[in-house]
């Protein structure tokens, strides 16, 4: 195929390919939130983990928090470190799309961590002003888990250190106002 067919079947394909098909820009939050306005009626995607809860509707969507901040990809109790706050924004998703996912992440739990593409609604005048991804897909990358705490053994040493000089403590008074 010479240089000029080639050129001129991309330029059809891309002309004709439908808008919802088209490659979307991955966003971190930080930079979606530092620039919000400029990402406006866009097409995105947004790699993080689902947080908090579904709140489905009954308009067929529901709403989550997807953050893609460090405890995304290293939880405090799988020996991630502590890096600031979380970072995330609001996802409305048609509620197909989510019923059938892992539950959302919260304490002791990992959420599942997901790629969801869709339009960035900029401050959306149908919602209120709200700011969210308005998600057309999602991929899951990872699926939810439960995680585990394991107890602190000085914790356990202290607690029961204070846990004996408070009986002797209490012994002590109840010995002395006997006599």
């Amino acid at each position: 195929m010479s240089k000029t067919a080639a050129l001129i079947l991309t330029v059809l394909f891309v002309t004709v390919m439908p808008r919802g098909a088209a490659a979307s820009t991955t966003v971190s939050v930080e930079d979606l939130l530092e620039e919000a306005a400029s990402f406006a009626c866009q097409t995105i995607t947004v790699v993080g983990e689902l947080i908090g809860d579904y709140g489905f509707r009954s308009d067929g969507t529901a709403w989550s928090q997807l953050n893609d901040d460090s405890y995304a990809t290293g939880p405090l109790l799988e020996g991630g470190n502590l890096t600031g706050a979380n970072t995330g924004i609001g996802i409305r998703a048609p509620e197909s799309l989510v019923e059938s996912l892992d539950q959302p992440g919260g304490y002791l739990v990992r959420g599942p961590i997901v790629r969801a593409t869709g339009t960035w609604k900029y401050h959306d005048e149908d919602r209120g002003g709200e700011t969210y991804l308005d998600v057309a897909t999602i991929e899951v990358l990872e699926p939810g888990r439960s995680m585990s705490q394991a107890a602190d053994p000085i914790v356990i040493v202290a607690g029961a250190l204070l846990l004996v000089s408070m009986l002797w403590l209490g012994y002590r008074t109840r010995q002395r106002s006997a006599d």
